[in-house]
């Protein structure tokens, strides 16, 4: 547009420099068209990196063998890095986020240990670390048939394709190796204000138990439902930039994840897997700057039944977590 304006100037200077008549209020009437601006691919984007602290957490098998000769479950804090981000675009959604676990020495890394140490990395004095990785997209109906067909008023605003993956890595002596694939619908309702989405899939995992002796530590489970529920709800009627945000998921029992009847002693079938966590988000930045969607703080609670589908036992403890969780948020870009 500059360059274009430079060169409008110099053609009307040089026209009067001539002595050439000109309809001055002719032009005036036709004046040039504005160039089109082109839209973004993006319609809304966001990524941010946050940071929070989790109280009371628990691993399956991490215990305390009491006097009594009982066991109990071996609580231990964890140091969480996060960066995610979300995105729509013309016709759908993305969603990427990976955290960074540092669990406290209660529950120490021991991949260094041999098969069969089991013990020997419940004396090391420093936690293991986990990664955490996590994708889910969406094409919406209503988008890629350019109609209204899935929207049902009051109930459903579209109906979406989902599909997504998570990948894990864990240094300590199970040595957790998680990849999952989902696939299925996603159900976006029609609420008053901020979103609520659930997703029903079918899901696929493998894992790895170092536990167990080659060539049996990796784990193919089966195909079985999953659902997934998101939602964030604006808290308006306290006057504060309060909203209330979580997530629920759903993993039916996906068998052993083992082939062999011999292995079925130490890889028993998988229970019902529930995990939720709800968030308190304050939005400080419009608190206090009026500068909203820049600086987040929280608090929440996360409760996660049958963890990873281990069940509690007299002698296996630690799949019941129940956890409290502040921290802090920064939306970058």
């Amino acid at each position: 547009m500059f360059a274009r304006g430079l060169a409008a100037a110099a053609l009307s200077l040089g026209m009067i420099a001539s002595g050439i008549a000109a309809d001055l209020d002719a032009l005036k009437k036709k004046p040039e068209a504005p160039a089109v601006k082109e839209a973004p691919f993006f319609l809304f984007a966001d990524t941010q990196i946050s940071y929070r602290y989790q109280m009371d957490a628990l691993s399956p098998g991490v215990q305390i063998l009491q006097p009594n000769g009982t066991f109990r479950s071996r609580e231990f804090p964890k140091n969480i890095i996060n960066i995610s981000h979300a995105d729509a675009w013309a016709y759908g959604t993305n969603f990427f986020t990976l955290d960074i676990l540092k669990s406290g020495s209660q529950a120490p890394a021991g991949t260094t240990n041999p098969p069969g140490s089991i013990a020997a990395p419940f004396f090391a004095d420093y936690g293991n670390t986990e990664a955490y990785g996590l994708y889910r997209g969406t094409l919406s109906f209503n988008a890629l048939t350019n109609t209204k067909a899935f929207t049902y008023a009051g109930i459903i605003k579209d109906v979406s394709l989902s599909f997504g993956f998570d990948a894990n890595s864990q240094n300590d002596a199970f040595g957790s190796k998680k990849r999952d694939v989902v696939g299925g619908l996603n159900f976006a309702f029609d609420v008053p204000a901020g979103f609520l989405n659930l997703a029903v899939h079918a899901y696929k995992e493998w894992n790895r138990n170092g536990f167990n002796l080659q060539p049996d530590r990796d784990q193919s489970f089966d195909v079985v439902p999953e659902f997934e529920v998101v939602y964030n709800f604006p808290l308006t009627f306290t006057g504060l930039p309060l909203s209330l945000a979580g997530f629920n998921n759903i993993v039916l029992p996906k068998g052993r994840g083992v082939q062999y009847a011999g292995d079925f002693l130490f890889n028993p079938p998988r229970q019902l897997e529930f995990l939720s966590r709800t968030n308190l988000v304050l939005d400080l930045g419009k608190l206090i700057y009026d500068q909203p969607n820049r600086v987040d703080v929280f608090i929440g609670f996360q409760y996660w039944l049958n963890k990873f589908g281990n069940g509690e036992t007299a002698t296996f403890k630690g799949t019941e977590e129940k956890s409290f969780l502040a921290g802090f948020a920064f939306h970058i870009f």
